[in-house]
């Protein structure tokens, strides 16, 4: 049984089997609920509250794209907030499956067999929601404000990341900047269909990580640079003190 009960039978019973269809990113907002919500005494009342947050988050986003006519904006936003919705509702029915896997397999290793193409059909899922979703963008959205969305999904880590790298690394080669990029971009493309804050950090993390093993490699002392960049944030800081 779906753990949303109130998120369309089929739709549910379609998460985890094959073939994997999935056309649900305009799903009526009111069928959508989410499991945190859904456990307290007034699950109706949190899930309205649930969906409020989501739509404002989405509403943050939407009004960093300077859309001036009303249809347009609010088309946006339901194209966002039901992307968000969508990718809890894969998480949740992930989540119950695997905890009825460990209930019935006590056995680690049973249960990592299990799971496993468990994972690999998320995997699907969340690829296809995922290009269906950025396909919408792109139909209706330029490339800047495409951007702007991707970002606004990911708190921003990407183009601050790839400034604070040029910044603490002023004699990276252009060829070292477009890889620095390239990556930045490819993490933000993960993390946005990551289910939480700490798990979008978390692939930023690790693309970091590959990142600063890149320069290292390529010869810099990156220990160093961070402290010669400290220095400067230092004495920028204290010049405009004195200025003041």
């Amino acid at each position: 049984m779906c753990r949303r009960a109130s998120a369309p039978a089929k739709i549910c019973s379609k998460l985890f089997s094959f073939p994997f269809f999935f056309s649900f990113l305009f799903i009526t907002t009111t069928l959508v609920t989410n499991n945190t919500f859904a456990q307290s005494s007034n699950p109706e009342q949190q899930k309205k509250a649930y969906q409020k947050t989501i739509f404002e988050r989405s509403a943050k986003i939407v009004n960093t794209l300077s859309i001036t006519d009303s249809v347009q904006y609010k088309k946006i936003q339901s194209i966002i907030a039901n992307q968000y919705f969508a990718l809890a509702d894969v998480q949740d029915r992930y989540t119950a499956e695997t905890a009825n896997i460990k209930k019935q397999l006590p056995e680690q290793d049973k249960q990592l067999a299990a799971i496993k193409p468990l994972e690999e059909r998320k995997a699907t899922v969340v690829m296809q929601l995922h290009n269906n979703f950025v396909d919408q963008l792109n139909d209706n959205l330029n490339a800047n404000q495409v951007e702007k969305v991707k970002d606004g999904m990911t708190y921003k880590v990407m183009p601050l990341t790839y400034a604070a790298y040029l910044d603490e690394v002023p004699t990276l080669t252009g060829e070292q900047k477009a890889k620095i990029y390239d990556w930045l971009k490819e993490a933000r493309e993960l993390a946005m269909d990551a289910e939480s804050s700490d798990k979008k950090h978390a692939v930023f993390g690790k693309y970091k990580g590959r990142i600063n093993n890149y320069l290292s490699a390529a010869g810099y002392d990156m220990k160093k640079e961070g402290e010669e960049w400290t220095k400067r944030i230092q004495a920028a800081k204290e010049a405009k003190r004195t200025q003041n």
